[in-house]
């Protein structure tokens, strides 16, 4: 399956442009800005240095010939404060060695003058596309070490005089330390069912109890308990399903994220979060962080360790097999390496088999096989598997039968340690090759809205199937894929420039003949 994706026209980090020609500068911003990719420039070093320290920059240009200086040394000084930066080089066709050394300091690639510039502008949008790629993990990992501590301080119970206040109080400040949100409220249902009563807040001048109570059905967080499920709202001015409400001066962004808290019965309550500290809209990652957390309040609330089920989650027969701390840590470390992954590789190949491992490894599970929607979107096809203790997996699967089928067509993960069980089951399709019926997670793949596929992970017998890992894994994975389809797209149109420019070059040499 091939998928397309333009950059033009989205917000990503900015570039700056080093270099001392004038002519050079001009076309290289003309060039990118028509591709609505901002830029900044510097013609000295030192301006180079300084402007990168901006945060908004991501990707520099950098000519190796800047005057009075080398432009390898300051490719190691721009490393060395942000190391995360892509870098680069612009060189002519004399400066082979010094293109050879700044790749080895580091730099992302090179371009050699004079440039051609559809090249400068893919080359551009592969650096960008592999910038945002680590400092978004880097972003993930830390906001799941965040979770990781949320979830553990959640299980110690509460006891009068509690420094770390009630229950409900953790519970609000896990909120805004997980999201990074200013502005949070735990929202629970009263004894009747008809009314949400806010019982713990951050970032508001009000107390809890001066906060009006919100009918079932009514607002947003009326609407996410009816639904049962989790609402991400981008922009809450422009949302249909509110088109007839408005959230007035009380919040900075038009951006909510919301999730449904249940005690293994129905909801009971709603967490909501709103206010990024950055003021970037909540994404899909935010909104599948805040659904494990509510997994994990769901269970201190009821004072149980029962798993809890939401619209996004199927759980059949699952036991649970660790206590909310250890699932949570166990969680978040699988997470991370998912994370380390996406960071250390960028060919997709390789990507795809690093995280298929770290799952196979970390859940004890064999096969883990990875499942993309043909363009028909009747079948999946085998993208890639881990084979831990030789089991494989289908070639192939139909995408409308059996558990793996209701995954791909409802978006919702499932996790079964007994898939017989469920009337959905089909043998043929919800097993490994060859295999009897085996522990099932089956996760969604999906990337703006869209199920592209579906990923299936066999846990070993007695390795419980755990809802909470799903969540984690389909964030994660999603996040992966993400990654490999943008990276095939930016290949795809070098190879088309690169096909064009052949073209171009054999038509005027036959021309030439005549």
């Amino acid at each position: 399956m091939s998928a397309r994706y333009d950059a033009k026209g989205e917000a990503g980090p900015q570039v700056l442009v080093v270099d001392d020609e004038t002519a050079y500068r001009e076309q290289i911003c003309g060039a990118l800005e028509s591709a609505s990719i901002e830029c900044k420039t510097a013609v000295t070093a030192d301006e180079a240095l300084d402007r990168a320290r901006e945060t908004q920059i991501g990707v520099v240009v950098l000519d190796l010939s800047l005057p009075g200086t080398s432009g390898v040394e300051v490719l190691e000084q721009l490393l060395s404060k942000r190391p995360a930066l892509r870098v680069i080089l612009l060189s002519d066709h004399t400066e082979q060695d010094r293109v050879l050394a700044g790749l080895r300091s580091g730099a992302s690639d090179y371009l050699a003058k004079p440039l051609h510039e559809e090249e400068l502008v893919l080359a551009v949008q592969r650096a960008r596309s592999s910038y945002q790629q680590q400092v978004g993990a880097a972003a993930l990992r830390d906001r799941l070490a965040a979770l990781e501590i949320a979830l553990t301080r959640l299980a110690v119970p509460v006891t009068d005089g509690d420094p770390n206040g009630t229950l409900e109080q953790r519970v609000a400040d896990a909120i805004s330390a997980v999201l990074g949100a200013s502005k949070t409220s735990l929202m629970l249902l009263g004894e009747d069912g008809r009314e949400l009563r806010v019982v713990a807040v951050t970032g508001r001048d009000l107390s809890p109890s001066d906060m009006d109570a919100v009918p079932v059905g009514e607002g947003v967080a009326g609407a996410a308990v009816v639904a049962d499920r989790a609402m991400l709202i981008n922009d809450f001015g422009s949302d249909e399903r509110f088109a007839q409400r408005s959230l007035g001066d009380r919040y900075r962004t038009q951006s909510l994220a919301l999730a449904p808290v249940g005690d293994g019965t129905g909801p009971v309550g709603v967490l909501c979060a709103t206010d990024r500290l950055d003021d970037e809209p909540f994404g899909e990652d935010d909104l599948s962080l805040l659904r494990i957390l509510s997994l994990g309040i769901g269970s201190a609330l009821a004072r149980d360790s029962r798993a809890v089920s939401g619209a996004d989650t199927e759980i059949a027969g699952a036991e649970p097999t660790s206590t909310s701390s250890e699932a949570g840590q166990a969680d978040a470390e699988l997470a991370r390496r998912i994370c380390d992954a996406l960071t250390a590789e960028i060919e997709p190949s390789r990507l795809i088999a690093a995280v298929l491992r770290a799952v196979a490894e970390s859940v004890q599970a064999a096969p883990v096989s990875l499942y993309l929607l043909d363009p028909s979107g009747k079948e999946l096809l085998l993208e890639a598997q881990c084979e831990l203790a030789s089991h494989a997996d289908h070639e192939r699967l139909p995408a409308d039968r059996g558990l793996t089928g209701a995954v791909c067509q409802t978006g919702h993960l499932i996790a079964t340690d007994a898939p017989e069980s469920d009337p959905r089951f089909d043998a043929i399709v919800d097993t490994p090759e060859g295999s009897p019926a085996r522990p099932l997670l089956c996760l969604p793949l999906v990337l703006r809205n869209k199920t592209l596929g579906v990923v299936r992970v066999f846990p070993e017998q007695g390795v419980s199937a755990s809802a909470r890992t799903g969540e984690i894994l389909t964030a994660a994975i999603s996040a992966a894929i993400r990654n490999v389809l943008m990276y095939r797209s930016l290949l795809e149109s070098v190879d088309e420039v690169a096909r064009a420019r052949r073209e171009a070059q054999h038509q005027a040499g036959q021309q030439a003949r005549y």
